[in-house]
């Protein structure tokens, strides 16, 4: 009977762990993504459409944290991305930054 019971209680116990344990799902690559930091890399389908809650100050400060300089012309489109003529390293570059975070050059 302790045997039993000892069996019942090993197994109810290694069901639990098996039940709290969790699964990760790889991100989409659809551009349905929600916002996240990513300040390792970009959205590979960014610029991503979609409503921008990003203020313009909030705007040049991201692309001057990233290097950029001479940040003119900026802009929302009708689309959710904001996108404006700048410089990097002497080069000229159009730049967009979507709802996500992503800056990506042109």
């Amino acid at each position: 009977m302790n045997r039993l019971l000892l069996a019942l209680t090993f197994a109810g116990a290694c069901s639990i762990a098996a039940f709290a344990q969790t699964t990760t799902t790889p991100p989409a690559n659809d551009g349905e993504t929600p916002a996240v930091a990513t300040p390792d890399g970009n959205n590979p389908t960014a610029p991503v459409e979609g409503a921008n809650s990003f203020t313009e100050e909030q705007v040049k400060q991201r692309l001057t944290d990233a290097g950029f300089v001479d940040i003119t012309g900026l802009k929302l489109d009708d689309k959710g991305v904001w996108r404006a003529s700048a410089s990097k390293g002497g080069k000229a570059f159009m730049v967009a930054l979507d709802y996500q975070g992503n800056i990506v050059t042109n």
